[in-house]
């Protein structure tokens, strides 16, 4: 039917046992464990915002961190653009995603997450990971206000890096993924900072949470909970024709962020006029799905191989010129 989504299921193979496995243990640690896994990958982050200009070895492929700076006077709001290290031998600028960490707006650090880099930037990506404040710092819009100004950095600054400001795709893991599809969506946030529509050409959310309106969870309620119109802070209300392309990847298994948030905004999007996949991956948790894009957990492709024929297919075009940018 023409007003229903693309719903993809990616099954585990035989295989990729051992994934689910390792992947069942990281599910029984919780949170505790992931958060040990992170600060594990984080170790040689820690002074990044200071020396850029760096090449950092290991994974897929080396990656240089060409810039570390921040994006405004708070000290969360700050960013890092990682390339690959041969980045002074491909043919032009490159393409560029902005990534966004998740952590319920309460939590979480950019630095964290250069996995995603490692995992991206060999394939011919710029990567910026983006930070921004959490609460008690910010409530909504505070995170979106912030990713607009990153993204105003990222058109003014970029080039200067060897990225493409004309060919950006926003990407998001849990809360990440709602600011992520928020800006894409509601058109406000960008306008704000003299950003046209056009300044995207894509995102991807992971695991994103996008109709969790009335606000049932302690996450919710504190960043969401004194919001004016609370409906609109829902990105199912602003799904629309005419925006950037989205690709929403969930894991079956999630019980933090049910995969109905990926189902119902891709059939609400599908409905407005602008056809929308939801990707869902079988057995696999909201934790889960995130560190399937860091080794040793990259052995399972099935969610980089979801996000990298997207990221190729939207950022093919040539660069358009885009007004208001």
């Amino acid at each position: 039917m023409a007003d229903e989504p693309t719903l993809t299921r990616t099954p585990r193979t035989s295989r990729r046992r051992w994934l689910g496995w390792t992947l069942a243990v990281l599910a029984l640690l919780g949170v505790g464990g992931f958060l040990l896994y992170r600060q594990a990958l984080a170790t040689e982050a820690v002074a990044l915002l200071d020396t850029a200009d760096r090449v950092l070895r290991g994974g897929d492929g080396a990656i240089r961190v060409v810039a570390a700076v921040r994006y405004g006077s708070d000290p969360a709001q700050k960013l890092e653009m990682i390339v690959p290290a041969d980045s002074a031998a491909r043919k032009g600028p490159l393409p560029i995603v902005v990534f966004i960490h998740g952590g319920g707006w309460r939590s979480g650090d950019p630095h964290d997450y250069r996995f995603i880099a490692r995992a991206l930037a060999p394939e011919g990506y710029a990567v910026v990971l983006a930070g921004y404040r959490l609460y008690p710092k910010a409530r909504y819009p505070g995170m979106l206000e912030d990713g607009a100004a990153a993204l105003r950095w990222v058109a003014n600054n970029a080039a200067a890096y060897g990225g493409d400001p004309q060919r950006i795709v926003l990407m998001g893991h849990s809360a990440g993924a709602y600011n992520a599809v928020m800006l894409g969506l509601d058109q406000r946030w960008l306008a704000a900072r003299g950003l046209s529509a056009n300044a995207l050409r894509g995102v991807v959310g992971l695991a994103g949470p996008y109709d969790f309106y009335p606000f049932d969870s302690a996450a919710t309620k504190l960043s969401f909970g004194k919001a004016p119109n609370p409906e609109e802070t829902q990105p199912v209300a602003h799904a629309r024709a005419g925006g950037p392309p989205l690709l929403l990847v969930h894991g079956t298994a999630d019980t933090r962020v049910r995969p109905r948030n990926s189902v119902g905004l891709a059939r609400t999007m599908t409905r407005a006029g602008a056809p929308t996949q939801a990707v869902l991956l079988d057995g696999v948790t909201h934790e889960g799905l995130i560190m399937m894009f860091a080794r040793p957990f990259s052995r399972d492709p099935r969610a980089i191989d979801a996000v990298l024929p997207f990221l190729a297919k939207v950022t093919a075009s040539p660069p358009v010129q885009a007004s208001g940018g």
